[in-house]
């Protein structure tokens, strides 16, 4: 039987794959008009997987002949400019004799000469390479598919690139290589350490994009078809929101709810199985989101730039040319948004890095209740959250520890509000065994916290005062998700950092949804500071 993939490149005959048929076919199109074509994505996106693919589809077509080699630079980390050619060219050379084994075929006595005395030393001799050996394949195209480009030595960088552009701009059909493909982590300009040239300005930019919700439905029907079991449709467009379409945490939640959790197979997988599989996704530590919590944590100036993405609508604009916001992009951690702004990429990222900037103890664990209460009288007889008053004891706590909001560890005030009523919330949860998780409407600004407990779903979306419009539009924002939802009741939780701010308590009512509004008061100073 078939699995769900995680670890490198995957296959139809051992896993259950997106096909990724347009994509393929939009590659292949460039292929054959002879295109230079780069493809520059965060890590477990499947960019390895797809280019094999399309080696694949290249070598059964049928219209033209195509001599694909293809290279990994990966190895070649730690190599210099002198050790680097020479090592390319043996790899090159087993790459030729391994296309000619697959087609069952040897090589001509006059190739074999020319390739035993051959030698590649610089980008020059690459060049003149590749010219005598496009003149051995005749009609055929050789296609050069390059994997992990960014190993490349540093020091060998310019002259690589200005020898493929050399080969590039030939008004000869016949230039060798036809098409190029380098695939990457870095785009070449971060990798170019001579910022003033552009010494492959002839790429063609390529996107593989995330899974689309019908290729998320795609992968899961091949599992359903082949095991039986099923899934409610929810599930699946949730898996779909909470990653965006990664592909490694698509494939990772399917593993856990289809192998993990020992479902019977004739159960039909509910969202009471996909919080527990979020619950198990978010808190362990999977090759993603490890890469991700070491990314953010690279340069302190990444925190301040995601909280401010987090926490206020108003957000950052995005602008590549932004050493920090270029970064983070290409690491695969934030996004430009439809309307132009920066945006973190999916909810599970954005659960981490809450996480991972929050601290573990803020010290004021011991206030969230009073003395004659504790977090179990806020379940019903009938084991219901009652959320109106434990938001209540929130709004209550947070006039309770007045200036000591400040004192939290390591938490810039503006993001304190937040911090506190995810830690708060996060603690009550746990206790009665619920489970929670992050919805992200706009990628920024609006966070809706998504509470499951005993078969009931509460949504709190929260966010920082940001003027009476904004205010207002949240509501209505809050209301036509809840619709969307079928949750006809949702809590709406604004933190006022003004000097002067305007605590509220209002309950807002738009087409038989209602909502319960806080606009909550954080203090700015210590008393010291305002006398």
């Amino acid at each position: 039987m078939r699995t769900f993939g995680t670890h490198g490149p995957v296959n139809p005959e051992d896993h259950y794959v997106v096909s990724r048929r347009v994509e393929i076919a939009d590659f292949i199109k460039r292929v054959k008009q002879g295109k230079y074509i780069v493809i520059f994505a965060p890590r477990q996106t499947g960019k390895t997987t797809f280019f094999q693919w399309a080696v694949d589809a290249l070598t059964d077509d049928t219209d033209d002949t195509y001599f694909p080699i293809e290279l990994n630079f990966e190895v070649y980390a730690d190599y210099t400019r002198s050790d680097f050619y020479p090592s390319l060219y043996e790899r090159i050379y087993d790459e030729v004799e391994g296309v000619f084994k697959k087609r069952g075929a040897v090589l001509s006595e006059k190739l074999s000469d020319f390739l035993k005395n051959t030698e590649i030393n610089d980008q020059v001799t690459m060049l003149e390479f590749f010219q005598d050996f496009g003149d051995f394949l005749g009609e055929e195209k050789l296609v050069l598919i390059i994997d992990e480009f960014d190993g490349i030595p540093r020091d060998a960088i310019n002259g690589f690139l200005h020898a493929l552009r050399s080969i590039y701009v030939q008004r000869s059909m016949r230039k060798c290589p036809y098409s190029v493909g380098i695939v990457g982590v870095k785009n070449v300009t971060q990798l170019n350490l001579n910022r003033s040239i552009s010494p492959f300005n002839i790429q063609d930019e390529f996107t593989l994009p995330n899974f689309t919700l019908e290729q998320v439905c795609e992968l899961f029907e091949q599992y359903t078809d082949e095991v039986g079991q099923t899934f409610d449709p929810e599930v699946l467009e949730n898996i779909h929101r909470q990653t965006a379409g990664q592909p490694f945490l698509v494939n990772r939640f399917a593993q856990i709810l289809t192998e993990e959790m020992h479902i019977p197979k004739k159960e039909t997988i509910t969202m009471t199985h996909f919080s527990n599989a979020h619950i198990e996704i978010r808190e362990e530590d999977n090759a993603n989101l490890s890469h991700l919590m070491a990314n953010i944590r690279r340069d302190p100036r990444y925190r301040t730039l995601l909280m401010r993405i987090l926490s206020y609508e108003s957000g950052v604009r995005f602008n590549p040319r932004d050493d920090n916001i270029s970064e983070l992009t290409t690491l695969g951690v934030i996004g430009k948004a439809s309307d132009g702004m920066c945006e973190i990429v999916n909810p599970i990222y954005q659960y981490c890095i809450m996480q991972a900037f929050k601290p573990t103890i803020n010290g004021l664990e011991q206030d969230y209740l009073t003395d004659d209460t504790n977090f179990l009288d806020y379940l019903t007889q009938t084991g219901e959250i009652n959320m109106e008053l434990l938001l209540d004891n929130f709004q209550n706590f947070i006039t309770r520890v007045g200036y000591r909001i400040l004192q939290v560890p390591d938490t810039p005030k503006e993001f304190v509000g937040q911090d506190l009523l995810y830690a708060y919330l996060d603690q009550f949860v746990s206790l009665i065994r619920g489970a929670m998780f992050l919805e992200v409407q706009t990628g920024r600004g609006r966070m809706d916290l998504i509470i499951f407990h005993n078969g009931h779903k509460y949504i709190v979306e929260t966010k920082i005062w940001e003027g009476k419009m904004r205010y207002d539009a949240g509501i209505k924002q809050l209301s036509a998700y809840l619709k969307s939802e079928r949750v006809s009741e949702g809590y709406y939780v604004v933190f006022d950092h003004r000097n002067e701010p305007e605590p509220r308590v209002e309950i807002e009512t738009i087409e038989s949804i209602s909502i319960r509004c806080y606009v909550i008061p954080v203090i700015q100073e210590m008393p010291s500071k305002s006398i």
